[in-house]
């Protein structure tokens, strides 16, 4: 992401051919949640997807099957991007699949410069979760955290590292956000904010480096990464880490000039003796604190039935804050309700009681019940994904309602969403709550809703690949419920999105999504008897392999391929893993182009990573890597995704 380069082909997506010449509209970019380099939205028009054709079946929440956005030769041209990555240069094809080859030396790009501060700013302000539409959300104080607050301050003004655990809701987003409002001149490099949900240590190396250095058109072997990293004196908040012990140790010894302040829930693994990390956990609040909270987000003071209430919920809830925020959401409902003269009859009026205790410690459905059926809509839809919550523009399109991107933020208002790095998932213990109430009745059919919308969007010329890898969680989860639902016609579905996703990951340089739609791909087009997409899949995995430097792996994978491929008579996709097999064989162990390339021809096993806890287990090659990309395309062949009227 850079950005001084503000030009159209900067994501790596080939813009010529038909689709262009067309005049295919740029306002499909969903806000707020990719490259701050990419154009705006015309005005009016912010955020606004794609429009289909009349009569196309997608995107609605009425998708009934895979077919609906099936290949179709009189689509757009199909998109690639050419991306430098240690000595090779890939081109990847969503067509007959990627091509690898050396690097030619005028590919390799300059040395890397840093961003200013105002790039700083802008991409961090790119990379927040973007703020909801229609609703005015409750500006609720840090209470209670002042002390904390300080303390982290001090330490990290002298260069120590901090891990603050505690609970989900117990704040710790919030304290970490105001720690980092206090150190932004502490460091050269200055506040750099990294979220590590379902993020491996070699992943968020990548994010640091692209945070700090602007490097458009290449993704740094791992020696070169290190190298740059070392050099980084920045203070690194990191949110929502998943890893600890070992992992962590190696994470924190390859930025010894970073001090950190690092986030965790107790079941994470604790940093090892070794570690020199302090020690910061979090306890729930006050009862006074509670109560004040309460206060605030009921905007009134509490009535002295409603403070006793509150008492029994603080011993019941162990004082976290977000259960107070919930309890809130529910004290303005039952204010609504008392002063709706039509609710007087079926709901009590002025007589409306307070929830029982049991309803304020699980207060989900009740505070569900009471929201509009476009918010209703999209919990059924995050539960559905495992608890992803799609971004609030395909919300829009999901539900066939105008007004449905205003859902997220009611769902926010009520404390059942909450921020995960760029996007937004719902809030702990919220997932399990509304499947007992059954709003996972339906999971299958809107996972497949979800899947037949994202594979057409991830699919249209006119969206970034940066914008489908901000909706990568959402996605991965919808393949992930399409493969294990078995019903008809899912498996195709998650084969379609896989394909349309797949590719857009890769050029995004998001390449853990890219890793884990692949497997997931290449397992749905199994089930589904896709013997041409499994061929393709193989083919991709074989690439990244190579890539990442595990040539034993990558010549089974594109074997595997070659194979299928010739069942087909596949010419054209034969020949391409044949060129990609022989570059294996060439920089294997022991061959004579393997010691002209030294490390960086497949040596590079200090790139493998660990599966992030709470998605889908990708395999040890995976590293989850975002950063700067490269923009050099090419026209490439037509792939079927409805054009845009």
């Amino acid at each position: 992401m850079d950005p001084k380069n503000r030009g159209s082909q900067e994501h790596g997506w080939d813009e010529s051919g038909p689709g262009a010449a067309s005049g295919a509209p740029h306002a499909a970019d969903t806000p707020g949640a990719g490259s701050p380099s990419r154009p705006p939205a015309p005005a009016g028009l912010p955020g606004d997807l794609p429009t289909p054709p009349p009569g196309s079946p997608v995107p609605a929440s009425s998708v009934s099957s895979a077919s609906s956005v099936s290949s179709d030769p009189s689509g757009p041209p199909a998109r690639t991007a050419r991306i430098v990555t240690g000595d090779y240069l890939l081109t990847v094809n969503p067509v007959d699949g990627s091509e690898i080859e050396p690097c030619p030396p005028g590919e390799r790009p300059a040395r890397p410069e840093r961003h200013d501060p105002d790039e700083r700013a802008e991409l961090r302000h790119a990379a927040a979760a973007p703020r909801p539409s229609g609703t005015v959300l409750p500006d609720l104080p840090m209470l209670e955290r002042d002390e904390e607050r300080e303390r982290l301050a001090r330490l990290l003004a002298r260069g120590r590292s901090v891990r603050v655990t505690g609970p989900s809701g117990s704040g710790r987003s919030t304290l970490l956000e105001a720690v980092a409002a206090d150190c932004e001149r502490l460091a050269p490099d200055g506040v750099v904010r990294l979220s590590g949900y379902h993020r491996t240590p070699a992943d968020l190396l990548h994010d640091l480096y692209a945070a700090v250095f602007s490097a458009p058109l290449y993704r740094p072997e791992r020696a070169e990464l290190l190298a740059a990293v070392q050099g980084v004196g920045a203070v690194v908040v990191l949110d929502d880490i998943e890893f600890g012990g070992a992992a962590l140790d190696e994470f924190l010894d390859a930025t010894p000039e970073c001090a950190f302040l690092i986030s965790a829930t107790p079941d994470v693994p604790a940093p090892s003796a070794e570690s020199h990390l302090e020690e910061i956990f979090l306890s729930g609040l006050s009862r006074t604190a509670g109560l004040d909270l309460l206060a605030r987000a009921a905007r009134r003071p509490l009535e002295e039935d409603e403070a006793s209430w509150a008492a029994d919920l603080w011993f019941e809830s162990e004082g976290l804050p977000l259960r107070f925020v919930q309890a809130g959401a529910l004290l303005r409902q039952r204010d609504a309700l008392r002063d709706d003269p039509s609710a007087s009859e079926t709901d009590g009026g002025h007589d409306v009681p307070l929830p029982s205790i049991a309803e304020a410690a699980s207060p989900a459905a009740l505070l569900a019940g009471r929201l509009s059926e476009a918010a209703h809509d999209a919990l059924r839809f995050a539960v559905a994904l495992g608890g992803e919550c799609p971004h609030q523009v395909h919300l829009r399109a999901l539900s066939a309602d105008t007004h449905a991107d205003a859902a997220l933020g009611e769902l926010l208002g009520c404390g059942l969403v909450t921020a995960a790095g760029a996007h937004h998932r719902l809030a702990a213990r919220v997932t399990a709550q509304l499947a007992e109430e059954g709003y996972a009745d339906a999971d299958a059919g809107s996972a497949h809703a979800v899947a037949g919308h994202y594979a057409w969007w991830a699919g249209h010329p006119s969206v970034a690949p940066e914008r489908v890898a901000a909706e990568a969680d959402a996605i991965l989860a919808a393949m992930t419920a399409l493969i294990g639902s078995r019903e008809a016609g899912h498996a195709d579905a998650a084969v379609l999105l896989a394909r349309a996703a797949a590719p857009a990951f890769a050029a995004a340089l998001h390449w853990g999504a890219w890793e884990r739609a692949l497997r997931h791909g290449q397992e749905a087009a199994r089930l589904a008897g896709q013997v041409a997409d499994e061929a393709y899949f193989h083919h991709e995995l074989g690439v990244l392999a190579l890539c990442t430097g595990h040539p034993d792996r990558a010549r089974a994978e594109l074997e595997a391929s070659i194979g299928l491929r010739g069942v087909l008579a596949d010419k054209r996709g034969t020949v391409a893993g044949r060129r990609a097999l022989a570059l294996v064989a060439d920089r294997s162990p022991g061959s004579a182009m393997a010691g002209a390339f030294g490390a960086g021809g497949g040596s590079r096993k200090g790139e493998d990573a660990t599966p992030p806890a709470g998605g889908a287990a990708p395999s040890d090659t995976e590293t989850t890597i975002v950063t700067p990309k490269a923009a050099t395309t090419t026209p490439m062949a037509v792939t079927g995704t409805p054009a845009p009227t």
